[in-house]
Parts: structure tokens; C-alpha cells; sequence
């Protein structure tokens, strides 16, 4: 570290009470033995730009953003990495000791190290993956997957137009499929993923008919909250290998502590445990 104050970081959110990476973060510091802090922070749409030029002059090194404030902390960054540029969203801020803030998107190779380790034998060249939902989730996974090399991505929307829009952005390898169809896509996929809250507590449930799964594909969800989702459970029954969104949030979170901490932390059964609690 290039200061002698104990360095501080947090997620900023509206609201933020259930962030569960307070937990995460507070995990890695005490295991590694590391001083720090990380502070959920509820952080009103039109305060934003104020905290964010505030939080370096307060020891602040880095934080998470999420949900409301993604696409205008991209906006309002000094630098931005590709990936973030291209997702059209940041989740992991660095603050530079002059208050300059990089922004970054983890959440694709938070997603990519989940199925890699919750799905070994999956390979991306393998063949189609069908991607349910067309919001900031979706465009982190859409881009992970096309950049892992995956050779058809059929995407499905409630609403088209956005499916549409995602198409005609990220173009190759991405064809969109009608919501009503999206039980036919999935008879040939290799990969499922659903990147929607339909199936969360709290939230109406997946109604994608799910006869068409075959067994040996891969199955995940983006919602942790359950763990074991509907689509989760009857990919389970049908043979499928399932891999559940905790690990996600998990892995996402790595690189983020590594810059402001100094420390590559592991994802580990003790911190999922620790995380659940």
C-alpha cells in the first residue's frame, strides 16, 4: 500500500441492507489476517457522483456498485477496461490516491470461474448455450461466453426488443429466440443459463417448459436466493449438472479484494459457509 491509513472499501446500493459482500470481504480480511475494512453503503441515485469523488479523500481504495447505480458509475469514471466498456456497466471501482476512479466489470469472469469449477468437464466449444433474460447480468454472461468461444448463443427474452438490442450489439455468435419458443431452444444446448430474478423468493417463478433438457448438459442460475432453484432442481432430475449462483457473487468478488487489499484471496467451502450464514 502507497498510504499508512488502514484502507477502506465497501458496496455502494439502493437499497443495500442485503448485500451479502460485506460478509464475503469481512471473511478474506480476518483470514488472511489483513487490516481493513468493507462498509455496505445506501447510496441515493442523485448522491452518487458526490460519494464517489468523496470516498478516496476518506481512505476509501476501491467499492462494488450495484444495483441501481452500474451504468452511471461507468459514466462517471476516469478510466474504464474494455470489458466494462463493452457490458456497459462497472461493478468493482479502483480509486487512484488522487481520487481518479477506475472502473472494471468482474461479474463475467465471476460467472466463468463458477461454471468452470461447478462444471469441470464443461467446454465452451462444445456447442449452443441458451441465455434466458437481456439485462445487466446477461450482457456480462453474453460477453464471457463469446470471448470463451462458444459457437451459438441463442438468447430469449420476455420482452424481444431488448434481446434484439443485445443482437444487435454484441452480433457473433448471438441469435435471439421468441420467449415462447425458448423450451425448443434448449433442446440442443450444451449450456442453460438463466440470468433473470424469475425463480428468486420473492419473484414469480421460471415458466420455461423444461422437458427439453438433456442429460450431461450444463444447468445455472444466476439466483442464489434459493439456492436451489426450480430450474435447478428439474435440471438436476433430468441428469443435468447444475451449478448454482452463489458461487458467482463469490468469485466476482476476487479481483476487487486482490487491488484493494493486496491480497489474491480463494474462494473456499469456509467462506461459501461463512457467506450463507
Amino acid at each position: 500500500m502507497t498510504h499508512n491509513r488502514i484502507p477502506l472499501a465497501g458496496v455502494i446500493g439502493h437499497p443495500i441492507a442485503h448485500s451479502k459482500s460485506p460478509r464475503l470481504h469481512g471473511h478474506w480480511l480476518k483470514s488472511h489476517g489483513l487490516p481493513g475494512h468493507y462498509i455496505p453503503m445506501d447510496v441515493a441515485p442523485e448522491d452518487l457522483e458526490t460519494v464517489l469523488r468523496t470516498l478516496p479523500k476518506a481512505g476509501y481504495v476501491g467499492a462494488n456498485v450495484t444495483v441501481p447505480h452500474k451504468e452511471a458509475a461507468l459514466r462517471l469514471a476516469d478510466h474504464v477496461s474494455d470489458r466494462a466498456s463493452l457490458i456497459g456497466a462497472a461493478n468493482t471501482l479502483v480509486f487512484d490516491d488522487d481520487g481518479a476512479i477506475h472502473a472494471d466489470n468482474t461479474d463475467g469472469y465471476g460467472f466463468m470461474e463458477n461454471l468452470r469449477s461447478g462444471a469441470p468437464d464443461w467446454n465452451p466449444s462444445d456447442g449452443p448455450a441458451v441465455v434466458f433474460g437481456a439485462g445487466g447480468a446477461a450482457r456480462a454472461v453474453l460477453q464471457a461466453l463469446a470471448e470463451a468461444g462458444v459457437p451459438e448463443i441463442l438468447l430469449t427474452n420476455r420482452t424481444r426488443a431488448r434481446a434484439d438490442q443485445l443482437k444487435e450489439e454484441f452480433g457473433e455468435p448471438i441469435t435471439v429466440v421468441d420467449w415462447v419458443q425458448a423450451g425448443n431452444a434448449i433442446e440442443n444446448a450444451e449450456l442453460v443459463v438463466n440470468t433473470t430474478s424469475l425463480g428468486m423468493q420473492g419473484q414469480p417463478e421460471l415458466r420455461v417448459p423444461l422437458d427439453g433438457l438433456q442429460p450431461g448438459s450444463v444447468v445455472t442460475d444466476l439466483v442464489y436466493a434459493p439456492l436451489k432453484t426450480r430450474l435447478l432442481q428439474q435440471a438436476e432430475a433430468a441428469g443435468c449438472t447444475t451449478v448454482d449462483g452463489l458461487g458467482m457473487l463469490l468469485h466476482q468478488a476476487v479481483p476487487g479484494f486482490e487491488r484493494w487489499f493486496g491480497k489474491r484471496p480463494e474462494v473456499t467451502d469456509d467462506l461459501r459457509a461463512a457467506v450463507l450464514e
